[in-house]
């Protein structure tokens, strides 16, 4: 469990610093087809959908990676 909090740890710190030292990294997050935005008069409404499956099969990929027995 505690391998487990170090590497999260990592991957928090690393995606931070990679938003602070070059914000145009993440530009593609929010913006791929599939992405659901609606903007009225009273507010916006946005539901990631499709950058939301990239990430999750990033991740899933990379956990596999780590934890292969």
């Amino acid at each position: 469990m505690g391998k487990l909090l170090i590497i999260i740890g990592l991957v928090i710190v690393v995606a931070g610093l990679a938003l602070q030292f070059a914000p145009g990294l993440f530009g593609w997050f929010g913006h791929l087809p599939g992405d659901i935005r609606r903007e009225g008069e009273h507010g916006t409404l946005f539901i990631p959908v499709t950058s939301m499956i990239v990430v999750s099969i990033i991740a899933s990929i990379v956990i596999s990676l780590f934890f292969r027995r």
